[in-house]
């Protein structure tokens, strides 16, 4: 494993929801003059420190490289109406991100929610965005899945009584990431739990997120439409027993849209989480 060198800075600016301002906050790594810009979002309950690893190692290589904490997760803000808590309001605070950025192109590097906001973002009319990995989902979210995923947010604890207690939950519900190490775990957990003024820890996400995937909630689970519109070149990255891309799906986003590039990775579900030395290099390759 690769030691990731401390070297980020973090930040945060004003995004708006229906009348309502809140706080987008991130962690910015690499020369920020570099004209090589990624985005990196994550996953429907994680942040943007799961992307350390990948992010020191871009750059290192010369990119600027911003890992956001989407709206009710990490050091961003809360909503106060869970309705927001919806890809609309996704795509508008990261399309907000990249005004303030002052940048005019940026490649994406999305898993799970994070692809999806990033496959709103390059179907859109004169898009910044110039190259997209697509991490472990797609334009057809199949029910099982999106209910397994609805039933472990909604059913999630709210509270542990320590690091170690919380680590262990991650592990468990987090296995299909793939093999990690201890310290990749520790990592995870240090970023994903913040202390609760009751005692022990907490998840470092508004429990309101989980409001979209209440019982009897009717999903739209069909995004063709977007990725259709995509021209710029994908990437596409799939566990090899993921329950939330299918290799039907897979296959026909390679036919489809941008005609993505297709790598399945080995001995994960959903999603491979790019932290290992083999999934850093194939995305920061295909980057850089």
């Amino acid at each position: 494993m690769r030691s990731s060198p401390a070297v980020f800075r973090q930040g945060d600016f004003l995004s708006y929801a229906e009348q309502q301002f809140h706080r987008i906050a991130y962690t910015e790594w690499g020369d920020r003059s570099s004209t090589h810009v990624v985005v990196c979002v994550h996953g429907l309950s994680r942040q943007g420190r799961d992307f350390d690893a990948l992010a020191a190692v871009l750059a290192e290589r010369g990119c600027r490289v911003v890992c956001p904490d989407l709206v009710g997760r990490g050091r961003s803000g809360r909503l106060e109406n869970p309705d927001h808590y919806a890809l609309p309001q996704y795509a508008a605070d990261m399309a907000t991100l990249i005004a303030h950025l002052g940048v005019r192109q940026i490649d994406w590097i999305g898993t799970s929610l994070g692809a999806l906001i990033g496959m709103v973002l390059a179907a859109t009319r004169d898009t910044p965005i110039r190259r997209l990995v697509v991490n472990d989902i797609g334009p057809f979210l199949p029910w099982s899945a999106l209910r397994r995923i609805g039933n472990d947010l909604l059913h999630a604890p709210r509270a542990f009584p320590n690091l170690d207690a919380a680590e262990a939950y991650l592990r468990t519900i987090h296995a299909p990431f793939g093999r990690l190490t201890d310290a990749q775990w520790r990592h995870m957990a240090v970023h994903s739990f913040v202390s609760d003024p009751a005692g022990g820890v907490r998840p470092h996400y508004d429990p309101a997120i989980a409001h979209n995937f209440r019982p009897g909630l009717v999903y739209n689970v069909g995004l063709w439409r977007y990725w259709d519109r995509i021209r710029c070149p994908a990437l596409l990255l799939r566990g090899e027993r993921s329950d939330l891309l299918s290799p039907q799906t897979a296959n026909e986003m390679t036919r489809r849209g941008p005609g993505a590039t297709l790598v399945e990775i080995a001995g994960c579900g959903h999603a491979p989480a790019l932290m290992d030395e083999q999934q850093i290099d194939l995305v920061s390759n295909w980057i850089v």
